[in-house]
């Protein structure tokens, strides 16, 4: 007997799936029943589909029937459609325990002796290498946990991991590997009827019979569709079956006595640092790449690259957003994904038809009923991130939700304690009463939302797509504004905190923190701003190293300068504006707008002295004579290096004593006595050493190497140079790193090193001077536009450099080209304006040039040094008379 596919047609002539299934069933001879034990499914599964209440199937549960039906051929293929088409035909399943046979050799009496049961292939995983090998170790392990629960968020590739995991332990349980798919609204006699009709068996003293101590594991996912009737069930089949182990998937665990909770966390994203050639070796980008191949033949092209890791990112790894995102890759390039989705992720959905894309596994939760479960009638609806978020965010109690909401403003990764500062009772201001974060964030990790990764302190994150729906509910709740004033005053007092490391011998962990805060301390800023400047002022004026060392001079005196001004600073603590003030000076100095901010400057130095604080004023002093040497009053810096020495050995200020040694050799460079600068040097790096302070040892190196070219003593000041830039690299400073590079450069070029030269030319322009030609254009600009033109500070030093090097191959009308740019945009230290008119004067044996070399030298207080003026001998004498 055939089914009759005539009756009951489908609009589109098709016959449906509950009519289909039945006429089959009836044709074989089988009861529901039997089918679904022949099957390995429920029988609700059954009942359910033949009355259209399972509005879609999963696909390996119509597998399983149509092998257990026999069917081949066009029976076969038209089972197969009409089930693909059934979403749009039939209506929500109500209370289902849908099951599936992922392998084993376990039979009933009603089945056939040697079921041919497929294992369904895994899915291809990317970057869960150590999850499959970790969790493979505890299943087979004699000792292992008996149950292990893979939880976290929808999408996060639960099922997909379980499905692997389970075929790479198959052969440790000779009883077989069964799956249970838990449907919504079951209750205990279904999944506990499920668990063991896929085992084979109907009852549980048979399965208790049937396995007889074999190794066997049981696969049950999607438990929190029915947590209690889960519970109770795994409860009751351990207890009968100590051979039994489970693998379950869900939002959240079990939580049975000896559970082993595994939560699934997203991909790996690259950092925004990565290097775009490397980006393929992170696991979110894999993903993302292998299914945008699936919808169009091109790969990222290089232009897409940053836009590829910005949005992997935005996603959080998370591979279902992923899919979703690479998908729209058929219609919009990865920029234009950037652009429109990039703020609205949790807008993310995934097909709301199914048939239209065949081989979708659509979960159940993609439909809505509108009608009544035996209307028939089911409208297909899309589900965003956000309803996958919504689900796991209602799991937690009112007071779990609150924190959660407070901590979503954390825009990177942060610490326990930043946790309890956040989470603090607003009226316990002075933190008597601790609130233990732990128990919090051990539930946000149990229910996949919190990711726990590295080693250090700042080692938990939010998942992307549950902190922007955390901060869309506070934003709902009314609390964003008040959470958001938090964050600031919490992200300010770690600053402070952090501030004063950066000075001694903690710099670079310091650095280090301030660097993982980053983003969060832009928000805080960004919003203090507006909202509380007084705050604002108070984090900002302790970023000002921290600004200095990571080259974000520009931005950090701007951000000090427009909180200085604003009206409700103004009644600040004084000493807070001195600080502030004084890193204005300070962070103007690094871009050459020091002349700006010489009376700024000033202004701070005489705050500190009233007020008598010694170590403001100490660095007064340090600043305010950087400033006066770039503004051509070296004598009055002089001053000041020579009263910040008497006023740190009068306070016994070690760290100080080095600093104005630092200056002071510098003036002594400039006087051209170069053993003085070498005594002072010295003592600059004992006095740093004794202090701690790696880093202005390695300014003392930096300045040595400076001191052994002018000596004519090439190779060492290469050595010197070098060893002070890796320190540098290590510790930051990108502005004074550039200055050293370019000492070697000097020393590279001056010894005939051409090709090395050439090297650190390269990476000066790559690294600061976007628009430098490879030759000077003739005739030269004299304008003040040619600064623009030409680029950053360091174009000095590069015209510089490529003089010595066309000195070097006999081109004396090259080299004057470069040299007349490089006295032309010398920048702040006066001595390479000197040396460049000495290799000017010495290219073109022009008097002129010598009288500008004068006045520069009387101006700067610059004394020539020996070879210098050797250089000169010929053209001075003919002038008949010395140069300066």
């Amino acid at each position: 007997m055939t089914p009759d596919h005539d009756r009951s047609r489908s609009p589109a002539g098709r016959t449906p799936l509950p009519e289909l299934l039945r006429a089959h069933r009836r044709a074989a001879g089988l009861t529901q029943a039997e089918l679904a034990s022949r099957a390995g499914v429920g029988v609700r599964t059954v009942r359910d589909l033949e009355r259209g209440r399972s509005i879609r199937p999963q696909r390996t549960t119509v597998e399983l029937l149509a092998g257990a039906l026999a069917l081949t051929g066009t029976s076969l293929a038209a089972f197969l459609a009409a089930a693909r088409g059934a979403g749009a035909e039939q209506a929500l399943p109500d209370a289902t325990s849908t099951t599936f046979a992922v392998s084993g050799n376990a039979t009933s009496a009603d089945a056939p002796a040697d079921p041919s049961v497929a294992l369904p292939p895994p899915v291809a995983l990317i970057g869960r290498e150590r999850d499959l090998t970790e969790l493979a170790g505890m299943l087979t392990a004699e000792r292992g946990p008996r149950l292990v629960s893979l939880v976290g968020l929808a999408g996060v590739g639960k099922t997909a991991l379980a499905t692997s995991v389970a075929h790479l332990v198959a052969s440790a349980h000779p009883a077989g590997v069964a799956g249970v798919l838990v449907g919504e609204g079951s209750d205990g006699p279904d999944v506990l009827a499920a668990s063991m009709s896929v085992l084979g068996v109907a009852r549980l003293s048979e399965l208790v019979a049937l396995l007889a101590g074999r190794p066997t594991l049981l696969v049950m996912d999607a438990v929190e569709h029915a947590p209690g009737p889960v519970a109770a069930t795994l409860h009751r089949l351990m207890g009968a079956l100590p051979s039994l182990r489970v693998l379950v998937t869900g939002r959240h665990p079990v939580g049975l006595p000896g559970e082993r909770v595994w939560p699934v966390a997203p991909l790996d994203v690259p950092p925004p640092e990565a290097e775009h050639s490397g980006l393929e070796s992170w696991p979110a980008v894999a993903l993302f790449t292998a299914r945008l191949a699936q919808v169009r033949r091109e790969p990222p092209t290089p232009a897409e690259l940053p836009a590829l890791a910005a949005l992997v990112r935005r996603l959080g790894g998370l591979p279902l957003a992923i899919e979703l995102m690479a998908a729209r890759g058929r219609l919009l390039d990865l920029t234009e994904l950037l652009d429109r989705y990039g703020d609205r992720v949790l807008d993310l959905a995934t097909p709301a038809d199914a048939s239209a894309h065949p081989g979708w596994d659509a979960p159940e939760a993609l439909t809505s009923r509108t009608s009544g479960p035996d209307s028939g009638a089911a409208v297909s609806v899309a589900v965003t991130l956000r309803d996958a978020v919504a689900f796991s965010y209602r799991l937690l109690a009112p007071d779990e939700r609150a924190a959660l909401r407070q901590l979503a403003v954390f825009g990177n990764r942060w610490s326990v304690e930043l946790a309890e500062e956040m989470l603090a009772d607003e009226a316990d201001r002075d933190g008597t009463v601790a609130i233990d974060p732990v128990p919090l964030l051990d539930r946000f990790v149990e229910l996949g939302l919190l990711s726990v990764r590295g080693t250090g302190s700042f080692r938990f994150r939010l998942l992307d797509a549950v902190r922007d729906y955390a901060v869309e509910q506070a934003a709902g709740a009314g609390e964003l504004t008040f959470i958001r004033r938090r964050h600031a005053e919490v992200i300010a007092r770690l600053v402070a905190r952090t501030a004063s490391d950066l000075i001694g011998p903690r710099v670079p962990d310091a650095v280090h923190r301030l660097d993982e805060m980053s983003s969060d301390i832009s928000s805080s800023l960004a919003h203090a701003a507006t909202d509380d400047p007084l705050t604002a002022l108070r984090l900002a004026a302790c970023l000002t190293r921290w600004w200095r060392f990571r080259g974000r001079d520009v931005v950090g005196r701007q951000w000090l300068r427009r909180l200085l001004a604003d009206p409700r600073t103004a009644d600040a603590d004084p000493l807070l504006r001195g600080w502030a003030t004084l890193g204005v000076a300070r962070l103007a100095a690094e871009h050459g707008a020091g002349a700006e901010e010489l009376s700024t400057a000033r202004a701070a130095f005489d705050t500190f002295r009233q007020a008598g604080d010694v170590t403001g004023e100490l660095e007064a002093r340090n600043v305010l004579g950087t400033l006066l040497i770039s503004v051509g009053r070296q004598d009055e810096a002089r001053e000041q290096a020579e009263a910040l020495l008497r006023l740190a050995a009068r306070n016994g200020r070690t760290r100080d004593l080095a600093v104005a040694q630092n200056s002071l050799a510098w003036h002594e460079i400039r006087a051209g006595d170069l053993a003085a600068a070498r005594r002072r040097l010295a003592a600059v790096d004992r006095l740093a050493a004794e202090s701690g302070e790696q880093r202005l040892r390695v300014l003392g190196w930096a300045n040595r190497a400076e001191v052994a070219r002018l000596e004519g003593w090439y190779a060492d000041a290469i050595d010197r140079g070098r060893r002070a830039i890796v320190a540098l690299s290590e510790l930051g400073d990108p502005g004074r790193r550039r200055r050293v590079l370019g000492t070697v450069g000097l020393a590279l070029a001056q010894d005939g090193r051409v090709a090395e030269a050439t090297e650190v030319l390269t990476e000066l322009r790559a690294g600061g001077v976007e628009a430098v030609p490879a030759r000077p254009t003739v005739p030269r600009p004299r304008s003040d536009d040619a600064v623009l033109a030409w680029g950053g500070p360091e174009v000095g030093l590069c015209a510089l450099i490529e003089g010595n090097l066309a000195l070097h191959r006999g081109d004396r009308e090259l080299a004057a080209e470069w040299f007349a740019a490089a006295a032309d945009h010398a920048g702040q230290d006066r001595r390479d304006a000197v040396e460049a008119l000495v290799g000017l004067a010495a290219s073109t044996a022009d008097p002129a040039v010598l009288d500008r070399l004068d006045r520069v030298c009387v101006e700067s207080g610059i004394r020539l040094l020996p070879q210098e003026s050797g250089l000169l001998y010929a053209l001075t004498a003919a002038r008949g008379g010395p140069a300066q």
